[in-house]
């Protein structure tokens, strides 16, 4: 049985561009899997941006293949729902601590996730800013606070190692 579960619930993603960015995000920061809901994204879905082709090996699934009407439906019932939003009344997500098994559910680009799911989940968290930062962004600082709240934060140059591509070959010299 697997120790930690990651998913990215996407409500009807508008933009290709920041879905593309979403897989690379997930791909980096080794999630299990991306769902989203809504019509929009399927529309576009050919002109990808996931340039680290993460699609190959983590499952962007529409709630919808899963026959599931909706995120909170699709849960398994030891994962925790997190809602990711400027919600009043949220915790602030430096002073979240992450469960290890979560559905992180983030609203769409020109609007705010539901009433129904808000009021189901677990926890809503909102990330400090001055102004809304876009969905990919949203994603990429939510799943940045899981890793660095994490023990594999403390990894080094193992991680640096891992994650780096070919072109890094700079070294820092002491």
């Amino acid at each position: 049985m697997k120790q930690e579960q990651v998913v990215i619930g996407l409500t009807n993603p508008k933009s290709i561009t920041n879905v593309g960015a979403v897989m690379r995000a997930a791909g980096c920061f080794k999630v299990d899997q991306v769902w989203y809901s809504g019509e929009r994204y399927d529309r576009a879905s050919k002109m990808t941006t996931d340039t680290k082709q993460a699609r190959s090996y983590i499952p962007l699934v529409n709630i919808h293949a899963l026959n599931q009407p909706s995120f909170i439906d699709a849960v398994e019932e030891d994962v925790k729902i997190v809602c990711v939003d400027l919600i009043p009344g949220a915790t602030p997500l430096p002073a979240f601590e992450h469960p290890s098994k979560a559905l992180y559910i983030f609203g769409p680009e020109d609007g705010t996730i539901d009433q129904k799911t808000v009021d189901r989940a677990d926890f809503v968290v909102f990330i400090p800013t001055v102004g809304c930062l876009n969905l990919a962004a949203s994603v990429n600082v939510l799943l940045y606070d899981r890793l660095a709240k994490s023990s594999a934060a403390n990894a080094g140059d193992a991680l640096i190692l891992a994650s780096k591509d070919v072109n890094n070959n700079v070294i820092v010299r002491r």
